[in-house]
């Protein structure tokens, strides 16, 4: 039977209340006196799925059960496994991924942020399922959504951002895509009219910074492997924890200009 807390908790899903939460912090006052308004980055990072490896099965039910007992074992040599034919039992959204070659695949979610240059801050935040585009696509969105086009900004992102559609993209949402160069398996969709501004060499400087919410988030927010299944709850989660990250900022800071 829901509890109290449940219904609660759902009402403040539905409301969207963490990210509105967000956007009244960024609002206020002395916040927004802390802000740039002209310069951006965007990246993603891999958080771990409440759901362990044995809860993904194949979704026609072939492969073999796990063994007897509360905890059985499954073993899962030469078995292959993909996001296509199989799914995890304890949490079907979560899905497959890896941090980078030679990794270990686990059950995971993507958490997407855009920060401001001038002091590191959270401006938009949001987790979904993974994908090989995922971070692109939910970059293009965070970005409509915090500036709709009428003033240029910039946006520095890494190498995996450098595709000709992300690209193309920024240019029409009127924002100049200060994007690391990917030369290593393709030509770069970044050319000299972007990299010969001393700007551009500042953003690659700057959005090294985006990792600080991703880092602290997962040592003190609780976003290692946070005790929650599914996109809407994660979602919440985490954009609730790049807001609290902002907010432990924000003494430091307004003392120094105080």
């Amino acid at each position: 039977m829901p509890t109290v807390f449940t219904k609660n908790r759902d009402r403040l899903l539905e409301a969207e209340v963490a990210r509105k939460f967000l956007a009244e912090l960024l609002a206020h006052r002395q916040v927004r006196a802390l802000l740039s308004d002209d310069h951006f980055s965007v990246d993603g990072t891999q958080v771990q799925a409440w759901a362990s490896m044995k809860s993904f099965v194949a979704k026609d039910g072939s492969g073999d059960p796990p063994s007897p007992g509360r905890n059985g074992e499954r073993h899962f040599h030469g078995e292959q496994r993909s996001n296509e034919t199989h799914s995890s039992t304890t949490d079907p959204e979560a899905k497959l991924a890896k941090k980078g070659k030679g990794k270990e695949a686990k059950l995971a979610y993507t958490g997407n942020v855009m920060t401001e240059n001038r002091n590191g801050f959270v401006v938009e935040a949001e987790l979904r399922q993974v994908s090989g585009i995922v971070e692109r696509e939910t970059a293009k969105d965070m970005i409509v959504r915090y500036s709709p086009g009428a003033k240029r900004i910039t946006v520095g992102a890494d190498k995996g951002f450098d595709t000709a559609d992300f690209v193309s993209d920024m240019r029409d949402f009127n924002v100049t895509p200060h994007v690391a160069q990917n030369t290593t398996t393709r030509l770069s969709a970044i050319d000299g009219r972007t990299i010969r501004h001393c700007g551009y060499e500042v953003s690659q400087q700057k959005r090294k910074r985006v990792e600080e919410p991703f880092g602290w988030g997962k040592t003190i927010g609780g976003l290692a492997r946070p005790m929650l299944r599914g996109v809407k709850k994660l979602d919440f989660k985490f954009t609730l924890t790049m807001a609290a990250y902002d907010l432990i900022k924000l003494p430091r800071l307004i003392g120094a200009i105080a």
